[in-house]
C-alpha cells in the first residue's frame, strides 16, 4: 500500500490517494481533479474508489467531476443525503482496494455525518485512519458549523458531545502505531489549535492532543467550544454544493475566461458602481492608485478565505490583478471555494482614480485620541490584547455590513496584527464613509505599538 498526500497550502487542505495493486481511493479531493489524474497516471493505476468524510464547508471537492471522468463510485455516509450518485459508506461498511479494505466507522461532532476510514492490510494489521474534519494532528474539528447548513442540523453543544465520544470512544480504541491523516493542518478555520504536522500516530496524539486527554464530557465541551474562530460566509455555502456535487472545475474556469477581456483600461467606466472591485495587487500599488470604491484583498496565502468572509454567496464582484498570470491564479483559486460564477468580469488594469496616502505614525504616537481607530481583529485577537484603549473592534468578515458604527468627526485610522487584513479593512471603509479628515491604514507600523 502507498499513500500519497496531496498538500494545498491555501486552503490548508489535506486529501489522498491510496495506492494497492493498481487501484486508487481518493479521499476528501479538492476541486481540480488534475493532480489525481496526473498520479494515476504516474503509477499506471486506475481510480477506483472516491470517498467523501463529510461535506466540506471550506472548499469545493471535485467528486462529482471525478467520478463522471474515471467511473468509480462516490462513497460518502448515507446521512448526507448526498444529491448525486453515490454508495453509502457507513460504520460495517468496507471497500476492497488491491490488497487493502478500507472500513468505515461513522464519528460524528464536526458534522452529524462525518466518517473516518480505517486501511487495514492483508494481515488484519491497521495501518492507517483518515480522519477528515474529526481529528487533526493536535486538535479535533470544531462542532458548530452544522446548525443551519446540510441535511442533518444540529446545535454546536449537541455536536461537541458526540465529538467527545466519537474521540474517546471510537478513534482512541484504534492501535497506537496507526498512522494518522487529517484533512487539514494549520491555518485551516475547521479547528482551532492544528499543529503544523501534516500527518500524525494515534499515539501521538494521546500523548499531546489536548482533545484526547483525560477530560470528562462536561469539560470537553466547555474547551471546545472555548474561543472558536469566526465562521466565514462562505461556509454553509460549500457545504450545500457539496452535498449537490459541483460543476466541472475547467469548464466553469474557462466560462469566467470567455466573458472577461485580458485588459481592461478602457472599460473602468462601464463598471457598475453597485458591484464590489475586488483589487488584489499589492498594497503599496493600490494606495498609490485605484478604482474609486474599490477593496484592496491582496494576492496573499488565504486569499480565498478572506474572500469568501468578506462576500456573501451569490454577490457579484469584479476580480481586478496586477497581471495576467496572478489572475488566471486567481480565477482558479476563487473557484476551489465555489465562488467563480460571481466574478462579473475579471481584468487586469493599472488604471485608478482615487489613492490612499501613506499613515505617518508618529502622529499617532504624540496623540491617539486625535483619531478613530478601528481595529478589525477577530472578538477574541482583541480581547486577549488591546493595541489602543479607545479603539473600536469590528472584525474584518462584518465591517461591509457594521460600516454605519463608525464615527467620521476624526480621522479614521484601521489596523489589524500584521497589515494584510488592515488593508482590506481601510479599504472597506473608504468605499463606504465619505471622511473629511481622511481614512488611513496603519499596516506594518502596528508593530511599532507591540510591547
Amino acid at each position: 500500500m502507498k499513500i500519497h498526500q496531496f498538500i494545498d497550502q491555501n486552503l490548508a487542505h489535506f486529501s489522498y490517494a491510496i495506492l494497492s495493486r493498481g487501484e486508487i481511493a481518493l479521499v476528501d479531493p479538492g476541486r481540480n481533479p488534475q493532480p489525481y489524474y496526473d498520479f494515476a497516471n504516474e503509477h499506471n493505476a486506475q481510480i477506483s474508489a472516491i470517498i467523501e468524510t463529510h461535506p466540506h464547508a471550506d472548499f469545493i471537492s471535485g467528486h462529482l467531476e471525478l467520478s463522471a471522468t474515471t467511473g468509480a463510485p462516490i462513497y460518502i455516509s448515507k446521512l448526507v443525503g448526498a444529491e448525486f450518485p453515490h454508495q453509502t459508506f457507513d460504520e460495517g461498511d468496507a471497500i476492497l482496494l488491491g490488497e487493502i479494505t478500507l472500513k468505515a466507522i461513522n464519528t460524528p461532532g464536526h458534522s452529524p455525518d462525518s466518517i473516518c476510514i480505517i486501511a487495514i492490510d492483508q494481515n488484519g494489521k491497521y495501518e492507517a485512519v483518515f480522519t477528515g474534519d474529526t481529528l487533526f494532528a493536535g486538535d479535533c474539528g470544531r462542532p458548530d458549523l452544522r446548525e443551519t447548513a446540510g441535511a442533518i442540523t444540529a446545535s454546536r453543544i449537541e455536536m461537541a458531545k458526540q465529538m467527545y465520544y466519537s474521540l474517546h470512544g471510537k478513534l482512541m480504541n484504534l492501535p497506537d502505531d496507526t498512522a494518522l491523516y487529517p484533512a487539514h493542518g494549520s491555518g485551516s478555520l475547521c479547528g482551532k489549535a492544528l499543529s503544523s504536522k501534516t500527518s500524525s500516530t494515534i499515539g501521538e496524539e494521546k500523548r499531546s492532543n489536548w482533545s484526547l486527554q483525560d477530560l470528562n464530557e462536561e469539560n470537553f465541551v466547555a474547551e471546545l467550544l472555548k474561543d472558536q474562530a469566526y465562521i466565514p460566509k462562505y461556509f454553509p455555502f460549500d457545504v450545500a454544493l457539496n452535498k449537490k456535487g459541483a460543476p466541472d472545475y475547467a469548464f466553469s474556469i474557462s466560462n469566467v475566461r470567455k466573458r472577461s477581456p485580458v485588459k481592461c483600461q478602457g472599460c473602468v467606466d462601464s463598471l457598475n458602481p453597485e458591484i464590489l472591485i475586488i483589487d488584489t495587487r499589492p498594497q503599496h500599488m493600490f494606495k498609490k492608485s485605484h478604482l474609486k470604491n474599490a477593496i484592496n484583498l491582496m494576492n496573499n496565502l488565504k486569499f480565498e478565505t478572506w474572500l469568501g468572509s468578506i462576500v456573501n454567496p451569490g454577490q457579484k464582484f469584479y476580480l481586478l490583478a496586477e497581471n495576467d498570470s496572478a489572475l488566471s491564479e486567481l480565477i482558479e483559486r476563487i473557484a476551489k471555494i465555489g465562488y467563480e460564477n460571481q466574478i462579473e468580469l475579471a481584468f487586469v488594469s493599472t488604471y485608478g482614480n482615487a489613492e490612499m496616502p501613506l499613515f505617518d505614525s508618529s502622529k499617532l504616537k504624540e496623540n491617539a485620541e486625535a483619531f478613530t481607530i478601528v481595529d478589525i481583529r477577530s472578538n477574541q485577537e482583541a480581547g486577549q490584547k488591546k493595541f489602543f484603549q479607545n479603539a473600536i473592534n469590528i472584525p474584518l468578515p462584518e465591517l461591509l455590513e457594521r460600516v454605519n458604527e463608525i464615527p467620521d468627526h476624526k480621522p479614521i485610522l484601521v489596523h489589524c496584527a500584521g497589515g494584510y487584513r488592515s488593508a482590506a479593512g481601510s479599504s472597506i471603509i473608504k468605499s463606504k464613509i465619505n471622511c473629511p479628515d481622511g481614512i488611513f491604514d496603519l499596516s506594518e507600523a502596528i508593530n511599532q505599538f507591540q510591547s
